[in-house]
C-alpha cells in the first residue's frame, strides 16, 4: 500500500512537472531579461525615451489608435483597417525599442511568437511564396496589434476604456441588424437553401455585409457585455450592460448563422461556467456542487425550448444534422475533401498562410462547381496554411491562452476584483469565435481577426504587475 502510494505521488509530480514545462509556468522573464544582450543595446534608446514629453503618454496614444479602430470597422473598408493597424504596428515598434526589455512578456507572448515563426517557415517553402508573403504580413499586422493592445491593457481603466468604446460601438450594429429583420432587407448573395423552407427568411447583416460575419462580430459583443453587467458598479451602467447584452444577442440570432449560434452556445458556456466558478468562493457545499448543473441545465432547457417552439429556429438547427441534403453542408463537405487532398500533398508546412496562396493552390484540388475562398474550417485553414507543424504550433497557443486566463481568474478570484470579469469575458469570446470556426473562416476578416486578438491580448494582459507604474482604480462609470 505504502509503495503504491509513494509511486502515485511520483506519478503526479512528473505530471505537473511536465504541465508546468509546457505553459511555462516556471519560466522567469526577468532573469531573461537581466542576461539578453537587446536589453544592453537598446539602452541608449531608453534613456532617450525618458527624456520624450510624448512618450511618456504613449499607452495612451496607443489605446486611441485602438479605440479608433474597432470604433471604425464595422463601417469602413479593410483597407483603412489596414492603415490604422499599421499605425498601431508603427507605434508598439517604437515603444518596444525604447522600452525596458522584456516588460509585459508573457507565456502567451512565447505561444504567439513561436506560432509566428513557424508561419514564416511556412511562407519560406510555400509553392506559392508570394502570395503567402502577403498572407504573411496580414497575420504580422494582427499580432503586432494584439502586442500593443496586450501592453496597453495593462493598465485597468485603459482595459475598461477599450472594452467600453467596443460594446458602445456594437450596438448600433445590432440596431441596424435589427432594423433589417423589421423592415426587409435584400439579400447580397445566396444565403439559403433555394429547397428548404426558409428560403424567404430574413437573415440580417448590418453593416459587415455577410450575416455570418455578423454573427462572428457580435460573438465577443455579447460576452463582454454580460460580463459588463457584473463589472460596472452603478445601476445606470448596469442597465445599458443589460440592454446592449440583450440586443447583441438578438441581433446574432436573427443571423440565422449555425455557425454564429455554435459559437455563441460554447461562449455562453465557458462564460457561464467561469462565472459561477468565480462566485463559488460565497457558495454554500451544496451549492458549490448543484450551482453549475442547475444554471446550466436551466439554461439548456429554455434553448431547447426556444428552438421547439419556433419553427424558424428549429428548422435552421435540424438543417446542421440533414448532411449534403442541405446545399450549404454539401457545399462545405466537397471543400473540405478538396482541402483533405491539399494536406495530403503538403502534410508538414503547408502552403503557407493567408487566402491569396489557398486561392492560388486550391483550384488545383477542387470539386467541379465548388469555388471557394478558404478551408471553411479554421483548424483546416490552419492544417493548409501551416501544416502539421502550424496546427501544433496553432493548438500549443490555445493551450498557452485558456491555461494563463484560468491562473489569473484564480487570483483574481480570491479578491472577487471586478476586473475578474473582462478577464472571463475575453476568454468565452476565443472559445466562441473559434466555436465558430469549427464549420466557417470568418475570423479571418480583419473585422474579426482583430476582436479575436484584441481578445487574446486582453486574457495576455492580466499576467504578473506592472513594474515601475502607479496601480490605478478600475475604472467607474459615472
Amino acid at each position: 500500500m505504502i509503495g503504491r502510494i509513494y509511486w502515485g505521488a511520483i506519478r503526479q509530480a512528473m505530471l505537473t512537472s511536465f504541465w508546468q514545462q509546457l505553459t511555462l509556468a516556471n519560466f522567469s522573464f526577468d532573469q531573461w531579461r537581466q542576461v539578453s544582450l537587446l536589453h544592453w543595446l537598446l539602452a541608449p534608446l531608453r534613456r532617450w525615451r525618458q527624456g520624450s514629453w510624448l512618450l511618456q503618454w504613449a499607452d495612451w496614444i496607443g489605446l486611441a489608435i485602438v479605440v479608433v479602430l474597432y470604433a471604425l470597422a464595422p463601417y469602413v473598408s479593410t483597407t483603412l483597417i489596414g492603415v490604422l493597424m499599421l499605425a498601431a504596428a508603427a507605434l508598439w515598434l517604437l515603444l518596444t525599442v525604447t522600452d525596458e526589455a522584456g516588460v509585459g512578456l508573457t507565456p502567451v507572448h512565447i505561444g504567439v511568437a513561436v506560432y509566428w515563426g513557424v508561419m514564416v517557415l511556412a511562407t519560406a517553402v510555400s509553392p506559392v511564396r508570394g502570395a503567402a508573403l502577403s498572407g504573411l504580413i496580414k497575420l504580422t499586422l494582427n499580432i503586432l496589434l494584439f502586442l500593443l493592445i496586450a501592453r496597453v491593457a495593462r493598465h485597468p481603466r485603459a482595459r475598461s476604456l477599450l472594452i467600453l468604446s467596443y460594446i458602445l460601438t456594437s450596438l448600433p450594429v445590432s440596431v441596424f441588424g435589427l432594423r433589417q429583420y423589421f423592415f426587409g432587407v435584400t439579400a447580397l448573395a445566396t444565403w439559403m437553401d433555394a429547397e428548404s423552407a426558409l428560403a424567404d427568411a430574413t437573415r440580417v447583416y448590418s453593416f459587415l455585409g455577410n450575416p455570418n460575419l455578423l454573427a462572428g462580430y457580435l460573438i465577443p459583443a455579447v460576452m463582454f457585455s454580460a460580463a459588463a453587467v457584473f463589472a460596472w458598479p452603478r445601476w445606470l451602467p448596469k442597465v445599458l450592460a443589460l440592454l446592449a447584452t440583450g440586443i447583441n444577442t438578438l441581433c446574432l440570432i436573427l443571423t440565422l448563422s449555425r455557425g454564429g449560434w455554435v459559437g455563441f452556445l460554447i461562449a455562453g458556456f465557458v462564460l457561464l461556467t467561469l462565472v459561477v466558478e468565480y462566485w463559488s468562493i460565497w457558495f454554500t457545499p451544496f451549492w458549490r456542487r448543484w450551482a453549475l448543473p442547475v444554471l446550466l441545465g436551466g439554461t439548456a432547457a429554455l434553448l431547447v425550448l426556444g428552438v421547439l417552439s419556433v419553427g424558424t429556429l428549429r428548422a435552421r438547427v435540424l438543417s446542421m444534422f440533414v448532411g449534403r441534403a442541405d446545399s450549404s453542408n454539401n457545399f462545405r463537405i466537397n471543400v473540405w475533401a478538396a482541402v483533405v487532398d491539399m494536406i495530403r500533398d503538403r502534410p508538414i508546412l503547408g502552403i503557407g498562410p493567408g487566402n491569396d496562396a489557398f486561392n492560388q493552390v486550391y483550384p488545383f484540388y477542387q470539386r467541379p462547381r465548388y469555388t471557394a475562398l478558404s478551408a471553411y474550417s479554421v483548424f483546416l485553414e490552419v492544417l493548409v496554411e501551416g501544416g502539421i507543424v502550424g496546427l501544433l504550433a496553432f493548438l500549443w497557443l490555445m493551450l498557452m491562452i485558456f491555461q494563463q486566463g484560468w491562473t489569473q481568474l484564480q487570483k483574481l478570484r480570491e479578491t472577487q476584483a471586478i476586473q475578474g470579469y473582462w478577464l472571463m469575458g475575453a476568454i468565452a469570446s476565443v472559445a466562441g469565435i473559434l466555436g465558430q470556426g469549427i464549420a466557417d473562416t470568418v475570423m479571418y476578416r480583419p473585422q474579426i481577426s482583430t476582436l479575436w486578438w484584441m481578445a487574446i491580448a486582453i486574457v495576455a494582459s492580466y499576467y504578473g504587475s506592472l513594474q515601475g507604474m502607479p496601480q490605478q482604480r478600475s475604472f467607474k462609470l459615472r
